[in-house]
């Protein structure tokens, strides 16, 4: 056992009084500093700290991040270039989509009219006179066109031209003196590419002006859209098209006019984003000859046709079973003169309340240039972009062998070139 001196003990009590008073000082001093700070000093701290989660969000408070800012580019801070670009091209064009509505006129049993139905659509205003781009189905059988802007004026619309081929009609209705209408050009459907980015703006369920965004899909695609039209080249795209949106505009990123849109796949009857437009190259064509002539001037081979079919062919014993028959030709034609042949046997050909007489033995078209035509359609499609005064090659089944012949369009002065059953 360790033993001390009087004067040790003494030493080590003072010393450890020493320490407990400089410890609890020490103490006191160090947390008393952070709870005692004026109020000033309390409000900058926390207003620090507020910032700097402002900075991570604008809209919720109390959370904790280093989140970047986005950097964007554009008209402002506010939008990315892409954005930009769309409002811009919809604040440019939206003016100049109208909707188009139509009624259907009928009789009741007292022989009073009355609107047996109603539909709606778009269109695009294409010169400051009035006129509008639209599809002929839009106003089908239509007794009025009333054609709606975006100021919500109404007036009403007559048809200028309509071609089926193409589905493609011009409208007209006329402008008041202190209205200055806003236009969509035409654009180039030339030198489209799979991928590029489109837009269009319709009235889809008559929700006016309304715009989707999407690219394009594919190019060439020929599309059936009725029994006699098939309609080729046309333009797929994902963008959302719905019912209404027919006839409205198919836009490039500069607000040009690529396209009509025109039809949709779907099994809904909504968009499936597989959508279809009417290239604008078709579309000056067309248009050019509608607001100089009232109809489309396309060449024409002056025939009269008669669809093939497998009763036809195993009755005439013919050795196909598709393509158009010639029935007749007619005389001092330039199809007489190429040396294309009707056939000479006479057959009632339908019903019996409505038979028709046909001729048969003659020759089988079934290729024009470089489209095999297996049905009328594809012959009224093969030359829907001729002229009077194209040279075509017809490639015609004859003898059981083929053969291909040059021949000379002509203008359609008759309805010959359509005489087909």
């Amino acid at each position: 056992m360790r033993l001390y001196s009087k004067h040790q003990i003494v030493t080590a009590c003072l010393l450890t009084a020493v320490f407990a008073v400089g410890g609890t000082l020490f103490f006191t001093s160090r947390f008393s500093t952070r709870r005692l700070a004026p109020v000033s000093e309390q409000k900058e701290e926390n207003s620090s700290s507020s910032n700097q989660q402002t900075q991570g969000n604008d809209t919720i408070s109390g959370l904790e991040t280093n989140t970047p800012v986005l950097q964007v580019s554009g008209n402002s801070d506010t939008y990315t270039q892409d954005e930009a670009q769309n409002i811009a091209v919809y604040e440019r064009c939206n003016e100049a989509v109208v909707n188009i509505t139509t009624q259907v006129m009928g009789y009741n049993w007292f022989l009073e009219p009355v609107v047996t139905s109603s539909g709606s659509g778009s269109g695009s205003i294409i010169d400051k006179r009035g006129y509008v781009l639209t599809n002929v189905h839009v106003i089908e059988n239509a007794s009025t066109i009333n054609i709606s802007l975006a100021d919500g004026s109404s007036y009403e619309g007559r048809v200028v031209g309509r071609d089926t081929e193409s589905d493609i009609a011009v409208l007209k209705f006329e402008v008041p003196s202190n209205v200055e209408l806003k236009t969509i050009a035409f654009g180039d459907s030339e030198n489209l590419k799979v991928g590029q980015k489109v837009i269009a703006i319709g009235n889809p369920f008559a929700l006016e002006r309304t715009m989707t965004t999407g690219i394009i899909s594919g190019l060439g695609r020929p599309i059936q859209e009725s029994e006699n039209v098939i309609i080729r080249n046309m333009i797929q795209t994902d963008a959302a098209i719905n019912p209404g949106n027919s006839g409205g505009p198919l836009l490039d990123s500069q607000g040009r006019m690529i396209g009509i849109n025109t039809m949709i796949y779907s099994s809904s009857g909504s968009s499936a984003g597989v959508g279809f437009a009417v290239p604008v190259s078709t579309a000056r064509r067309v248009v050019s000859d509608l607001l100089q002539y009232g109809s489309v001037q396309r060449g024409v081979m002056k025939v009269s046709l008669v669809q093939n079919t497998s009763r036809i062919a195993s009755y005439a014993g013919y050795g196909i079973s598709t393509g158009v028959i010639v029935s007749k030709v007619a005389s001092g034609s330039q199809a007489e003169k190429a040396g294309i042949k009707g056939g000479k046997n006479a057959v009632q050909y339908g019903r019996f309340n409505s038979a028709k007489t046909i001729f048969l033995g003659g020759d089988i078209i079934t290729g024009i240039d470089n489209i095999t035509v297996s049905n009328y359609a594809d012959y009224a499609s093969a030359l829907e972009d001729k002229r009077p005064g194209d040279t075509i090659t017809v490639t015609v089944y004859r003898n059981r062998s083929y053969q291909k012949i040059q021949v000379l369009l002509e203008e359609n002065t008759s309805s010959s070139s359509k005489n087909t059953i």
